[in-house]
């Protein structure tokens, strides 16, 4: 989106500021918006906007941006909280003596266009301007900074709001805190900004009328009052942008192929890749990194995280969490994938069945209020209502065998370590304490394998007419 040339135009953002008024012991900008820290949205703008590595200014109660962010951004350190100029004169002074030119975003303005970050450059680049700003005519300009222009129409000065007269607090144009900066220029002039007498800070809107005593002009960029250009202080104004960027989430995935019945309920991370011919149900939450294939339905109530949901994969009010879901798979009502799980095409769980840590074969059902901890189950098993796998001794988990076409009967309880082979079966309500060899029925408390010469005596005996 850049056309400077390499190097020449770079990106500032300034986020040295704890953010007190979250009332959090989490910086500000590394609270999370649809799944990502704030400052990841703003810093995807600058790197749109400049197509450089961003430059990011933290202060010592913010170190905690500098692991958040370590790969995609370079860092400035601000050691006092004394401003935004200050923070700024801390950039310059690890900024690269190639760039002439920067963009200065605030990082608790998520929503801002890359787009409208170019349109300021520009203008400031062909006005020839010291400096250039965004500009907002607002109906409730509320405690922000009041852009003051003089009789020819002329930006003069920018007055924060405690510093404002009445008269100037009736203004309704209001500073974004967004700007271009010459940075020949910038370097000369900062060092002359002057504390606020009321605050003692270094305010970066004090550069306009430096500017105008160095005959230098000032440009602006006046936009269109649509929310974006604000910054979050507090967790209501978190919930605002929480829920514009939720919208153009969805519009997007919508655009994009995807069936949403009810997007107001629809909650889904920006992290969530969702293939085309989706169709997802009202009150379903896809968070982190959730991968949905094609033609897949998630149905109302559906929690899924950290998951893959294979193409024809139907889920239903239940909570899949870091597990892979292959095709054409039936999850639920109410059922519950925990980490670790694979769930092999054509499987289906029913109702109150949870799975954790295990791998579910193909074709193979569990459909009622089961549990499967630490489980290998293969292809094309029942899992009868009621089966556990006992797979925690007190010390340690243990794992669970069961082969292809084998018969778990309901209420059987699994001791692992413990297998069962291929085509065996388990009787109704057996405590299976040992493998159970391929082919074989266990029943009873404890299972033992089923005496079949007992069972065939006993089948004659009833067809014995003289008994």
């Amino acid at each position: 989106m850049n056309t400077e040339p390499a190097g020449a135009l770079a990106a500032v953002v300034l986020a040295a500021g704890l953010g007190t008024r979250m009332r959090s012991r989490t910086p500000k900008v590394l609270h999370p918006i649809c799944g990502r820290p704030m400052l990841a949205y703003v810093l995807d703008a600058a790197d749109a906007a400049t197509g450089a590595r961003p430059l990011v200014v933290v202060s010592p109660a913010t170190t905690g941006i500098r692991e958040a962010f370590a790969e995609r951004a370079d860092f400035a350190t601000q050691a006092e909280p004394r401003g935004t100029a200050d923070a700024l004169a801390a950039a310059l002074e690890v900024l690269p003596g190639e760039v002439r030119e920067i963009i200065v975003l605030s990082g608790d303005v998520p929503l801002v266009d890359p787009a409208l970050m170019v349109e300021l450059a520009a203008a400031r680049r062909d006005s020839g301007a010291a400096l250039a700003l965004i500009s907002v005519d607002m109906a409730e300009p509320a405690e922000l900074g009041r852009v003051v222009r003089d009789a020819d129409g002329r930006i003069s000065r920018i007055v924060e709001f405690r510093d404002a007269t009445p008269h100037e607090r009736a203004i309704a144009e209001i500073n974004s805190g967004l700007y271009a900066f010459d940075v020949a220029w910038l370097r000369g002039r900062i060092a002359a900004v002057q504390p606020s007498p009321k605050t003692a800070e270094l305010y970066l809107p004090e550069l306009v009328p430096l500017a105008r005593a160095d005959e230098r002009a000032v440009a602006t960029l006046e936009v269109e009052d649509d929310g974006t250009l604000l910054g979050i202080n507090d967790r209501a104004q978190l919930a605002d942008a929480e829920l514009e960027m939720r919208l153009r989430i969805n519009e997007a995935h919508m655009r994009a192929g995807v069936t949403m019945l009810d997007p107001a309920s629809t909650f889904i991370d920006a992290s969530v890749e969702i293939a085309e011919e989706v169709t997802i149900e009202p009150a379903v939450i896809l968070r982190g990194s959730t991968r949905i294939g094609r033609d897949a339905t998630i149905r109302s109530g559906s929690q899924v995280f950290d998951t893959t949901v294979g193409e024809g994969s139907v889920v239903w009010a239940s909570i899949l969490e870091g597990s892979v879901i292959e095709a054409d798979v039936t999850i639920g009502p109410f059922s519950h994938v925990r980490k670790g799980s694979l769930i092999a095409s054509g499987a289906e769980l029913g109702n109150y069945a949870e799975v954790k840590n295990s791998r579910i074969g193909r074709g193979t059902k569990s459909h009622h209020f089961s549990y499967l901890g630490d489980a290998d189950v293969g292809e094309h098993v029942n899992i009868g209502a009621g089966t556990i796998t006992a797979n925690f001794d007190g010390t340690r988990k243990h794992r669970t065998l069961i082969g292809d076409r084998a018969f778990i009967g309901s209420d059987t309880i699994l001791r692992a370590p413990v297998s069962v082979g291929e085509g065996a079966y388990t009787g109704a309500a057996s405590l299976v304490t040992h493998d159970v060899p391929p082919g074989e029925t266990v029943l009873g408390v404890p299972a033992r394998i089923r005496d079949k010469r007992t069972d065939a005596g006993a089948s004659r005996a009833e067809d014995d007419p003289q008994r």
